[in-house]
């Protein structure tokens, strides 16, 4: 079966003429040699490991991947694209020879090759429906690409074709709401590396965002009190909000919720935050004394909507960049 290839012509497309003039594909990571030579993806991997070891375990494990695709499952007869981002265009070819190994051709920081017969026609992205451009916009250095396969063959063969390229505005919120709940997940995993004290001033930082003053209880026992919010400056003006933090995996409980409520000052409103949850019976005993609950998702969805109005050493503890998505 013919499979569809994408592979990134370096960092900023800058291997293309050299593709072209040679009739290559090639890809990097030469410090881990020729992987044809490894017996097995965990070997290469063990190798990557000691050669990589400042990088992150989940970045080695993608460039492993990828390097073992690039040698092992790209066959003769496959189809290989890539894309020119200031043609806005993408080159395809056919894979005359599997993967071979040699820095003495191409560009020596790409030393891992494959032969290409290139086509001379090009296929514009701006004629390309709006599903495929979405699936093609991967940052990965190799990846399948088989769904468009058809797409882009038709489009080399009749380059005159005008597709119907009426957004589909349901797919590109399926993408979105997609992207969203990923950034979210990966927050919360974030979140739940801090340790307990971390927590309470993350929850601290949260509070003064959201304009309150707060102190923050020191290390050591609490009386069921981890923060204080107030309105003003000394304390004096009501609301007066006072916090408890569960920084752990098992759900909170009905009596921790009953300590919070005993804790001075009695007159106080109650705010629960439990990144484990909490137990049903929890939940009623915090319902019938007016306790608001916060887990850990509620948690992460409160700190995205309030994160920029963070004090700098709050978000030193959970560093997070902002990523716009169509509306």
């Amino acid at each position: 079966m013919k499979k569809w290839w994408m592979v990134r012509a370096g960092d900023y497309n800058e291997l293309i003429p050299t593709w072209k003039e040679q009739g290559l594909a090639s890809i990097g990571w030469p410090q881990l040699g020729n992987p044809r030579l490894f017996s097995s993806k965990e070997d290469l991997e063990r190798k990557a490991q000691k050669i990589y070891s400042d990088s992150k375990p989940n970045s080695i494990r993608s460039w492993v991947g990828q390097v073992w695709r690039f040698s092992r499952e790209i066959r003769p007869g496959d189809r290989v694209i890539t894309y020119s981002k200031e043609k806005r265009e993408y080159l395809i070819g056919s894979v005359l020879e599997g993967h071979f190994f040699d820095n003495q051709i191409g560009d020596p920081d790409y030393p891992n090759h494959l032969r290409i017969k290139w086509e001379n026609q090009t296929v514009s992205r701006d004629l390309l429906s709006q599903a495929a451009r979405n699936s093609l916009g991967s940052v990965l250095t190799v990846f399948r690409v088989d769904d468009w396969g058809s797409e882009l063959e038709k489009l080399l063969r009749n380059p005159s074709l005008t597709p119907d390229l009426t957004p589909d505005d349901e797919e590109t919120e399926e993408i979105v709401e997609d992207l969203l709940s990923k950034a979210l997940v990966m927050v919360q995993d974030k979140v739940d590396q801090l340790d307990p004290w971390e927590m309470q001033e993350l929850v601290g930082g949260l509070l003064v965002s959201m304009g309150y003053n707060v102190k923050v209880s020191p290390k050591g026992p609490d009386g069921g009190v981890d923060i204080l919010a107030f309105k003003d400056a000394f304390g004096f003006e009501k609301p007066i909000i006072k916090v408890q933090v569960k920084h752990r995996k098992s759900t909170a409980s009905a009596p921790e919720i009953q300590q919070l409520l005993g804790a001075n000052p009695i007159d106080a409103n109650s705010l629960f935050v439990s990144t484990g949850g909490f137990t049903s019976h929890a939940e009623a005993v915090a319902k019938h004394n007016s306790v608001r609950l916060v887990d850990l998702e509620e948690l992460v969805n409160l700190i995205v909507i309030w994160y920029e109005k963070m004090p700098s050493e709050t978000k030193a503890l959970l560093p997070l960049k902002k990523m716009y998505v169509p509306e």
